[in-house]
């Protein structure tokens, strides 16, 4: 409409204009401009309280070179990048023909991966017994082992402070707080 008539409309002349000339309803008229200018396609502007609408073919022409000439950069960009993975492809094919002795080292290379994998399933069966695994399970026992004793050093001092302040039996204190009769420190 803005193309053929080469003008500037309020929304009130389109609503009017637009179902007799291109058979849209006037219910749908709002949206579709409010499309067209999301797009890009119409333009509008705010002059004092009424907004403009137009759209003239020479904009749109230059929209249509700009993408163009976009997609064509994006095209021969393209093509240079298909063409340097060719060229690398084939660079890489060099050496690579498939001769019987490729296929011999082929297969021992395949042979002494799975030979790498059997010993390293061996490893891990004996690891518990590698020196640096079982010294690194003497100091977690050993901080554990201090750890325990701390709490229990813990234990006992609440259960003194609790028999000189309230004057409970050291049983009845176990026994309220399910501390066994063997509670002692780790040795």
């Amino acid at each position: 409409l803005c193309f053929a008539q080469k003008d500037v409309f309020q929304l009130k002349d389109i609503e009017k204009i637009a179902p007799k000339e291109k058979g849209i309803t006037s219910m749908s008229v709002k949206e579709i401009l409010q499309s067209l200018v999301d797009d890009g396609m119409v333009d509008t502007d705010r002059i004092g309280t009424s907004n403009y609408y137009w759209a003239f073919p020479s904009k749109a022409l230059h929209a249509r070179k700009h993408k163009l000439e976009e997609l064509q950069s994006q095209f021969a960009e393209s093509s240079q990048k298909k063409e340097a993975l060719q060229k690398s492809i084939e660079k890489s094919k060099i050496g690579r023909e498939d001769t019987s002795e490729r296929a011999t080292l082929i297969e021992e290379l395949a042979a002494l991966r799975q030979k790498k994998e059997q010993l390293k399933a061996e490893i891990d069966k004996y690891r518990e017994c590698d020196p640096d695994v079982v010294e690194e399970m003497r100091q977690t026992n050993k901080v554990a082992k201090e750890a325990a004793n701390r709490w229990t050093d813990n234990i006992f001092a609440i259960k003194s402070w609790a028999k000189r302040k309230f004057g409970f039996e050291e049983s009845r204190i176990d026994k309220s707080f399910g501390i066994p009769e063997d509670f002692d420190y780790i040795d």
